[in-house]
């Protein structure tokens, strides 16, 4: 895909001072910088804008682009955006931090001994289509990390201090000089020797290693709502990885997968299932027992009742999770024709065929009527 022309990216026109340029990115770059726009595409506009920034505030890269625009006649240099990832170049906080951080238009670096919030954790629980439909509660066990009891999350041995980083001083970032074509660039890069932590244990804990944190198994009491379905996730607040440098912890979120059911299914909050009968239930009605997820209900079968007829159960379906209501259950008929029959019953079936003709709707406007006119040719 093609660049996009710079003045473009920065909203400004090809007269634009100085002033103007850094007026335009420092809004743009506070708009799209990764750490505070968590869209998708927040980093990739964000080096968008910085290097479009990059290249228009310098006299020489300007006059360069304004002649040639996106291709480099040398081919030697690599072209503006050359190196668009920036593996070599400043990082992300740098130019941000140019404008927004510091004083007297220092850097402002990120104190990699700030307080961070602790990771958010995912559990799968599975449950059963009546669990789901009416709640449990239950204990589950979670692989975390937390704070290091033995030194207090220092990762220092007890008894013994941690010291500021010698190479960094504290910071938690090295600097390294490099020479460009278009003049010396200070890359800032992760400290090589304390990792950015900003800190050197001289004597490590024993327990965590100098980590400051220990794997652990904790149990947690779990509420599970009635009418939770399948995909559905809790969230439990605080019961995620622990914080760092005395953060808040993250939170626990809890996916449930629901198992099928033999005889229900689920649409919502309604249930559906299929209720079997014998032909003489159907042709005579009867009273028949329905199981629900609430128990055994009786339900009344009309005389004539056909395969596909549907009843509604008004209130036994399942409980709404936020609260709103209870679901119905739906019961489809289905007759069963039967395949075994005594001697004696396929008589009296074939005397019940005899005296009805053989096809047993005669009403004109009946199914079976329409066959019967399309048999004859009608």
């Amino acid at each position: 895909m093609s660049k996009r022309d710079y003045y473009e990216v920065l909203g400004v026109s090809k007269s634009a001072s100085k002033d103007e340029l850094k007026k335009a990115y420092r809004k743009l770059s506070k708009q799209y910088h990764p750490d505070i726009n968590k869209e998708a595409d927040a980093a990739d506009k964000f080096k968008e804008i910085k290097e479009a920034y990059e290249v228009l505030s310098d006299d020489q890269k300007r006059s360069h682009y304004d002649q040639f625009g996106h291709t480099d006649p040398n081919q030697g240099f690599g072209g503006f955006g050359g190196g668009s990832d920036f593996g070599g170049g400043f990082g992300f906080e740098d130019i941000f931090e140019t404008f927004f951080g510091g004083q007297g238009g220092g850097r402002r670096r990120r104190d990699p001994n700030a307080p961070r919030q602790g990771s958010d954790l995912q559990y799968t629980m599975t449950l059963k289509f009546e669990e789901a439909a009416f709640g449990k509660e239950t204990d589950i066990e979670i692989p975390v990390e937390e704070s290091c009891d033995t030194c207090s999350g220092t990762g220092a041995k007890p008894g013994t201090k941690v010291e500021t980083c010698s190479n960094c001083r504290g910071t938690g970032q090295e600097s390294v000089e490099q020479n460009t074509p278009f003049g010396r660039i200070v890359n800032r890069r992760t400290c090589s020797v304390c990792k950015g932590t900003g800190k050197s244990i001289p004597h490590k804990c024993s327990t965590c290693h100098g980590a400051g944190r220990v794997k652990k198994r904790n149990t947690i009491h779990v509420k599970i709502p009635a009418g939770i379905d399948d995909g559905q996730q809790l969230r439990v607040a605080g019961k995620g990885e622990a914080g760092v440098n005395g953060g808040p912890a993250g939170d626990l979120y809890i996916v449930f997968h629901v198992r099928n059911h033999e005889f229900f299914e689920r649409d919502g909050d309604d249930v559906y299932c299929e209720m079997p009968i014998t032909f003489a239930q159907a042709a005579l009605g009867d009273e028949v027992e329905v199981p629900t997820l609430h128990g055994k209900v009786k339900l009344k079968v009309p005389a004539g009742t056909q395969t596909g007829t549907n009843f509604r159960l008004k209130g036994k379906g399942i409980a709404n999770v936020r609260g709103y209501g209870q679901g119905d259950q739906h019961i489809k008929i289905r007759v069963v024709t039967p395949t075994k029959l005594s001697e004696k019953q396929k008589q009296l079936m074939r005397e019940f065929a005899e005296v009805s003709g053989q096809l047993p709707d005669e009403n004109e406007d009946g199914f079976f009527a329409k066959v019967k006119r399309v048999l004859k040719g009608e």
